[in-house]
C-alpha cells in the first residue's frame, strides 16, 4: 500500500511539473526595422513572419515596437551601452529584441566592374541584461540588385536562420535563470575608480596604469562590415595589478567586443594605490574603432 501511495505521489508531482512547464507564457520578442530603407523593412518583415509561426514566441506588434523605440530616442544604432539596451527593451516591453541593418548596394572590384551585394546585420539582445547575445552578418552577391535581394530574403526566411535565433534566446533564458540563483557570497568588494585623476588625488588614490598600452586589432569580420564603433569594458584589477574580470559595458558586435576583451585580458597594470597601499579597483576602459585607411 505504501509503495502504491508513493508511486501515486510521484506521478502527481510529474503531472504537476509538466503542467507548469506547458503553461509557461511564451517569450516576448520584438523585431525592429533593419534601417529606414524599404529593403531594410522588407528584410525585418520576413524575419517577423518566420518567428510568428513559432508557438514559444509572442511577437510584439511592429508599429507598437517602433513607437516605443522612438519614444526613448532610439534611431537604429547597433552600438549601445547596457543601460541604453535595457531601457530600449523596457520601453518595448519585451523579453528579447532583434535589431539590425539590411541594404542592397552597387559594388565594383578589379575583377568585376559592376555587381550588387545585399547584406543583413542581425543583433539579438536581452532586455533584462542589455547584453548583445549574438550577432551575425549575412551577405550575398548577384549581377542585379533584385537577384541579390532575393538571395538574402530567402536566407532570412529559411529554418536555419530562425532556429539559430531561437537557440540563442533559449540559451539566454537558461543562463539568466541561473544568474538569479547564483549568489556570489564570497565575491570581493571592488572599489570603482573616480572619474578623473584630480578626484582620485583628493581621495588619496592613484589609479591603475598599464605597463604597456595594447591596442585591440580591427578584425576581418568588422572590416567586411566596414564597422566603426566604440566598445567599453569594465575591468576588475587586483591589488597585484592583474586583470581578474572583464565585462562588456558597451557592445558593438562584428567581433569588436571579442577582440577588446581578449586584448584587455593580456594586460598587466601598476595597481591602484591608496596612501601607498595597493588595492583592487574597477575601471572603465574605452576603445574607439575606425575603418583602417587604405
Amino acid at each position: 500500500m505504501r509503495r502504491l501511495f508513493a508511486t501515486l505521489c510521484f506521478l502527481t508531482i510529474v503531472v504537476v511539473s509538466a503542467s507548469a512547464q506547458s503553461t509557461e507564457p511564451p517569450t516576448r520578442v520584438a523585431v525592429l526595422d533593419f534601417g529606414e530603407t524599404s529593403f531594410g523593412k522588407t528584410a525585418a518583415d520576413k524575419l517577423r513572419t518566420a518567428l510568428r509561426s513559432t508557438s514559444s514566441i509572442q511577437l510584439i506588434d511592429r508599429d507598437l515596437s517602433k513607437a516605443a523605440a522612438l519614444g526613448v530616442g532610439y534611431t537604429g544604432s547597433l552600438n549601445l551601452s547596457l543601460p541604453e539596451a535595457r531601457n530600449l527593451g523596457a520601453a518595448i516591453e519585451t523579453d528579447f529584441y532583434i535589431i539590425g541593418e539590411a541594404q542592397a548596394l552597387r559594388r565594383s572590384s578589379s575583377q568585376v566592374p559592376v555587381f550588387y551585394e545585399s547584406y543583413a546585420s542581425i543583433f539579438v539582445i536581452s532586455s533584462r541584461t542589455g547584453r548583445l547575445l549574438n550577432w551575425e552578418r549575412s551577405s550575398f552577391e548577384a549581377d542585379t540588385a533584385t537577384a541579390a535581394e532575393e538571395k538574402l530574403i530567402s536566407h532570412l526566411s529559411n529554418g536555419e536562420t530562425i532556429q539559430h535565433c531561437l537557440k540563442t534566446i533559449r540559451r539566454a533564458l537558461d543562463d539568466e535563470r541561473n544568474e538569479r540563483v547564483v549568489l556570489e557570497v564570497n565575491a570581493p568588494i571592488i572599489e570603482e575608480a573616480p572619474d578623473d585623476d584630480s578626484t582620485a588625488a583628493e581621495q588619496g588614490l592613484r589609479l591603475p596604469r598599464p605597463y604597456r598600452r595594447l591596442r585591440p586589432t580591427y578584425p576581418d569580420t568588422a572590416a567586411r562590415a566596414e564597422a566603426e564603433a566604440t566598445v567599453d569594458v569594465v575591468v576588475d584589477i587586483g591589488a597585484d595589478g592583474e586583470v581578474t574580470k572583464v565585462q562588456v559595458a558597451r557592445w558593438a558586435g562584428f567581433g569588436l567586443d571579442d577582440t577588446t576583451v581578449a586584448t584587455v585580458r593580456q594586460m598587466h597594470f601598476f595597481p591602484a594605490m591608496r596612501n601607498g597601499t595597493p588595492i583592487p579597483m574597477r575601471v572603465l576602459l574605452r576603445y574607439n574603432f575606425r575603418k583602417p585607411t587604405q
